[in-house]
């Protein structure tokens, strides 16, 4: 089982991919929220691997080069759009995504969808609660989510309103978990 940053402060520092949470004990550093009982458990399948080579969000990290950054160590915790969340995204928007000068773009939306280190979605649940009921989550591309609850579930808001739904959470691999969500978050202009 992953050692979560279980207190989840959610102002994760970007200075550098490797970021610093507060657990119940005091301060960790992002090597020590992966425990290597949690590797063994998962094998060697990363992120990277656990995507699916036909997944839409997996074809887009290989072409943005973030594909080798899900198979390194780590550890991340990456929000997966559903391939029919990709479908719903207006075809302007998505039209320069498999281009050469649509690498920026694809790179600027996915890192948008990482978070560094391991937040499993008993985390985002606490932090919630004791925030009152919003908690903000700083992503690796350095943008602002907004993680709520309704309904019982986890309910992350984008950089422009737009919400998406944790369908399936907490999926672990050797460098991190996944969360599946159902729609595309949308980062601010850059």
């Amino acid at each position: 089982m992953l050692k979560p940053v279980s207190t989840l402060v959610l102002v994760l520092a970007l200075g550098s991919l490797a970021a610093c949470g507060k657990g119940d004990g005091g301060n960790q550093t992002s090597a020590e929220v992966q425990t290597d009982k949690a590797k063994d458990a998962a094998g060697g399948k990363t992120i990277s691997t656990g995507l699916g080579a036909n997944s839409k969000f997996a074809a887009l990290a290989k072409m943005a080069g973030l594909d080798q950054t899900l198979a390194g160590p780590g550890p991340y915790t990456v929000l997966v759009p559903d391939d029919a969340a990709f479908g719903k995204v207006p075809a302007d928007r998505s039209a320069t995504w498999s281009k050469p000068e649509g690498r920026g773009e694809v790179t600027r939306l996915l890192t948008y969808h990482i978070i560094p280190g391991v937040v499993l979605a008993a985390d985002l649940g606490k932090a919630i609660d004791r925030n009152k009921g919003k908690a903000q989550i700083i992503t690796m591309g350095g943008g602002t989510l907004t993680a709520t609850k309704e309904g019982g579930n986890i309910v992350l808001t984008d950089a422009s309103g737009g919400k998406v739904t944790v369908t399936k959470a907490d999926e672990q691999f050797s460098n991190g978990a996944v969360h599946h969500i159902d729609g595309v978050l949308t980062p601010t202009k850059a």
